[in-house]
């Protein structure tokens, strides 16, 4: 297929990009930045810069890509971790959620409709109802913080929004796989084990999550995948096991009151988080994972940041044996 993908240039499109071109897909690949044009290149996709922000733009960029296939994988979350004021760190990305994702599936529309599948979210939606694993057609929380309504408005909108278009939305888990804000404060002891660290993370792997998207382009809409791995676990379990796997010291426990004066209402999302099953996904897109767990995938991922820690420790130990 001739396949665009909008955000091209983001934490998955590196892994992708290349498993597009090896399926035989030809690809255009879009970043906001024309800076960034010699890297898609690189991974194997015509670059484009473009605004999604920018109707006119927009329309323009589909019309002369003439695409079978629209990924949309258009954020602005780099750097940006868990705080007080998701709406506030999230303000650019609902923006690409909703007026983005308008723009584009009209530029769709009169481009003949080609599929379109859209990057949505897993991971503190689900309702705290009982069951701590979710799927797709599970509720989603009801009734989200003050200081992150808008946040979970523009994911909810993606997903209604795709699905009436008659596309995919692929609720993804946490990624991982590259450096990004998460490990940064996990390495430096900055993420603490919350309370008794029960809330349920899914994650997957990036280039798990690429695998699963290219098989998409083949499935039926309108629909919506879970594309996590086969175990969303605790916090308890997983950030322990991230530290280890960056070869940083076990996290700091902080308990639920003081993390609630720094979290305010986003503190129960976190820690009565659900987790999600992506059951769906493996059977109907014939999808299986190269890491089915965490467990596997953080040691493989981060093993040279492992090595680089462990010989930190011993240059340091070695300079204070010396004095």
């Amino acid at each position: 297929m001739r396949v665009l993908v909008v955000g091209g240039s983001g934490a998955i499109g590196g892994r992708l990009l290349p498993q597009l071109v090896t399926a035989g897909h030809q690809v255009t690949a879009t970043s906001r930045s024309a800076g960034r044009a010699a890297r898609l290149r690189s991974l194997g996709a015509e670059p484009l810069a473009l605004d999604v922000l920018d109707r006119a733009a927009v329309r323009a960029a589909v019309a002369g890509a003439g695409p079978d296939a629209i990924i949309y994988q258009a954020t602005a979350l780099a750097g940006v971790a868990l705080s007080r004021n998701m709406d506030r760190s999230f303000g650019l990305t609902n923006r690409l959620r909703t007026e983005g994702l308008d723009n584009l599936l009209a530029a769709a529309g009169e481009a003949g409709r080609p599929r379109f599948i859209a990057q949505s979210f897993a991971p503190f939606r689900y309702a705290h109802t009982p069951g701590l694993v979710k799927d797709e057609d599970d509720p989603l929380l009801a009734d989200p913080p003050a200081s992150a309504r808008q946040m979970f408005a523009a994911m909810a909108y993606l997903d209604e929004t795709v699905l009436a278009a008659g596309g995919i939305a692929l609720r993804y888990g946490g990624f991982y796989g590259d450096e990004d804000a998460m490990v940064a404060a996990v390495r430096k002891r900055q993420f603490p084990l919350v309370g008794d660290g029960g809330g349920i993370m899914p994650f997957i792997h990036l280039h798990d999550a690429a695998a699963a998207t290219v098989l998409a382009l083949d499935a039926a809409g309108p629909t919506i995948y879970n594309i996590t791995d086969d175990e969303p676990a605790p916090m308890r379990d997983w950030l322990p096991g991230l530290a280890a796997a960056v070869g940083a010291k076990p996290p700091r426990h902080v308990p639920t009151w003081l993390a609630g004066l720094l979290m305010g209402g986003m503190l129960p999302v976190m820690t009565q988080a659900r987790g999600a099953a992506n059951a769906k996904a493996r059977k109907e897109l014939g999808w299986t994972p190269r890491y089915p767990s965490w467990r596997e995938g953080f040691p493989a991922s981060f093993a040279h940041e492992r090595a680089t820690a462990a010989a930190g420790r011993r240059l340091r130990a070695t300079r204070t044996a010396r004095r």
